[in-house]
């Protein structure tokens, strides 16, 4: 998925409010960025830190900077835009360059499902069992090389992952995917100290018969493309 408008590097000052974000530009300049992660964020909002930027001319977008990267300056980007993980994947599905759901030719974003929520994807083929997708943004690293998810408290993924397993009783596929959007891990984990429920749910799921996923991604200020390269590692608690 390739950025709309050519993201331009800044410093940040501070993130407030969840979605706000003061940052200062190259030539001084001190602005608010939108910042489209409802997270906690953790270890990605350190005042001080190189982040990109993406300007809008938009009327209607009372902000006219949406706060994209954050820049490692070690060559390594995070993502921090929770709705990049879906378009990026969305196109990858559509075609065809995901090879455990590759079969399936209709790709249909937030379907209603469940109770009161929508699935990001519900792949559908002739001859197969529909295929519920959801999708989740991996940002966070403690450990040189791990990312881990989630990063706070989500009661709501684990409100999906029950959901997930409705799916597989139903006789559907449901895959739990994980994105990572960062460039600098090669494993992932769930962070069970931050969500034991979440953890514990996660373990119920996979045994009632839904389907883990975690794929990479490849980072630069020119935008944001799924890496097919499964991660090798998948450390479950305990």
């Amino acid at each position: 998925m390739k950025f709309a408008t050519p993201l331009i590097p800044a410093r940040l000052i501070r993130r407030y409010k969840r979605f706000l974000a003061d940052c200062q530009l190259e030539d001084g300049r001190e602005v608010t960025a939108h910042c489209a992660n409802p997270g906690s964020m953790l270890g990605l909002a350190e005042p001080g830190e190189k982040i990109w930027l993406e300007p809008n001319d938009d009327p209607k977008k009372k902000l006219k900077y949406g706060w994209r990267l954050v820049d490692h300056e070690n060559g390594h980007f995070t993502g921090v835009d929770t709705s990049v993980p879906n378009k990026a994947l969305r196109a990858s599905l559509e075609a065809g360059e995901i090879p455990e759901l590759a079969a399936y030719e209709t790709v249909r974003p937030e379907v209603k499902y469940g109770e009161n929520s929508r699935i990001d994807f519900l792949l559908t083929q002739p001859g197969l069992p529909d295929a519920y997708v959801e999708v989740k943004s991996v940002t966070l690293s403690r450990e040189p090389g791990l990312a881990e998810f989630p990063d706070s408290v989500t009661a709501r993924g684990t409100k999906h992952l029950g959901e997930l397993s409705d799916m597989v009783a139903q006789g559907h596929r449901a895959i739990m995917l994980y994105l990572v959007q960062r460039t600098d891990c090669d494993r992932f984990g769930l962070a069970a100290d931050i969500d034991a429920a979440y953890a514990a749910a996660f373990e119920t799921a996979q045994v009632k018969g839904v389907e883990r996923l975690v794929y990479g991604t490849q980072i630069s200020p020119d935008g944001v493309w799924v890496d097919t390269t499964r991660f090798g590692d998948f450390n479950l608690p305990g």
